[in-house]
């Protein structure tokens, strides 16, 4: 843990403990303590804690099938405090297997204010015996802890990572809807159990079959991991390719990634679609390596038959990128597109409009203010201020009108990255995860 991470743990499991210690000294005792029901309890909770499932850069457990039946069936002063131990024991064979940190034992403290709400809501209103005529008390609680939880994941990627607040609640909105849908289920085996404590013994095959399916996708998970280091590792060999053949047309397309990369930025573009973005805006021109040299380097304006040879570019990277498949295949759709006009007198299918892909609608205004803004050898290059007039007025003829605004506005702002070519291609070839995963009850 680095020492931001390291104090803000400490403050918050110092403050934890201090709210559990008032707690158990103000809360009056509602119930016996059962010693084997409270250490199955613990145990039991330390089990669950370790079935995870991801979303995102957060995980969701099955804590919900034990921490209700701890909730109504443990005296409630000391519910905080039997929750922090499960954490601790749930947290123990990482520590003992060196995997982590002795100093993340701190976590499970920290992280175990979710409980505070529950217990005060319980303690105020339905103290007693476990009963489904209390179900209102009990979603009061459960709102309680989904509050208390997701304020405390806020705060923390707020304080310490600073990441899109929009992200965060997204992520906090995934998790809560498993502990919602676990929650009721919980709560009637709980008040069974009330009566008959060795119905807990069901909640077993349920967190056995879950843990079944956590298995099971950490494995497909893992896969489309390695699938898509398998595409970044395609895409810069053929990155490597192009800059072989001409060093122009990479650098190029190094600089209509950036270009392509800040206008998703301005136009909202959903992050599900920015990585094949990406890579459409590296790999447009991928198919120029099939290209004569004597065409491609040309120093005057192409005759009309060496004008069709250059047009087959974009069939043929759709080409080289449908043989690799999967998403570069739908990537290899975007490449053939990306000289399609607004207007329909684009090649090669005379697509118009929102016929063309928005990603090749991207890739082609930033292509063509990186072309016009770049010295070849049969004309000099065009300013700045020369440039974005070309574009605005081939908007809604060549170019679509709002990605030549989004560009257009990008470029007043100034807010295209400062990248070195080794940078973009850092970019292209890093795959993009978490360094940890933040739990979420």
């Amino acid at each position: 843990m680095d020492s931001r991470e390291l104090l803000f743990a400490g403050v918050s499991a110092f403050a934890f403990l201090c709210a559990s210690a008032a707690i158990a000294v103000r809360v009056p005792p509602n119930r016996g303590l059962d010693l084997a029901l409270l250490s199955g309890l613990v145990v039991g909770y330390a089990l669950v804690s370790r079935v995870r499932f991801e979303f995102g850069d957060a995980y969701v457990s099955a804590e919900q099938l034990v921490l209700v039946p701890m909730l109504l069936l443990l005296p409630l002063p000391y519910v905080p405090l039997v929750v922090a131990c499960g954490g601790l024991l749930g947290t123990m064979p990482e520590v003992m297997r060196g995997d982590w940190h002795w100093q993340r034992l701190v976590t499970p403290l920290s992280e175990s204010w979710f409980i505070v709400g529950p217990v005060l809501v319980i303690a105020a209103l339905a103290p007693g015996a476990p009963a489904l005529a209390n179900a209102g008390v009990y979603g009061l609680a459960f709102l309680a802890q989904l509050i208390g939880d997701h304020a405390y994941a806020l705060t923390r990627e707020q304080t310490l990572d600073r990441g899109p607040l929009w992200e965060s609640i997204q992520s906090s909105i995934g998790t809560a809807q498993i502990d919602a849908v676990l929650a009721p289920l919980a709560l009637v085996i709980t008040v069974v159990a009330a009566k008959s404590p060795t119905a807990l013994v069901i909640i077993g095959p349920l967190v056995w079959l879950l843990a079944r399916f956590s298995r099971d996708r950490q494995a497909r998970y893992s896969a489309a991991l390695e699938l898509q280091r398998a595409y970044r590792g395609t895409v810069m060999l053929l990155a490597d390719v192009v800059e072989f053949d001409d060093s122009y047309t990479a650098q190029h397309s190094r600089s209509v990634v950036d270009l392509v990369t800040a206008v998703a930025d301005e136009l909202g573009v959903d992050p599900n679609s920015r990585q094949e973005l990406e890579f459409a805006a590296l790999l447009h021109d991928v198919g120029k390596i099939t290209i004569p040299k004597e065409t491609l380097n040309k120093p005057g304006r192409l005759d009309p038959h060496e004008f069709e040879v250059m047009k087959t570019h974009t069939i043929e990277g759709q080409f080289m990128l449908d043989r690799v498949g999967g998403m570069l295949a739908r990537v290899g759709e975007i490449v053939r597109s990306c000289h399609e006009r607004f207007d329909g007198n684009g090649y090669p299918d005379g697509l118009a409009g929102n016929e063309i892909p928005l990603a090749a609608r991207i890739v082609f205004v930033c292509d063509a203010y990186n072309a016009m803004t770049t010295d070849r050898p049969y004309r000099a290059a065009l300013g700045h201020e020369e440039a974005c007039g070309e574009l605005v007025a081939n908007s809604g003829t060549q170019f679509d009108p709002t990605i030549v605004a989004a560009l257009v506005d990008v470029l007043k702002a100034g807010h295209l990255p400062d990248r070195t070519v080794d940078d973009v291609r850092a970019v292209i070839a890093t795959v993009k995860l978490p360094e940890t995963i933040r739990a979420a009850s």
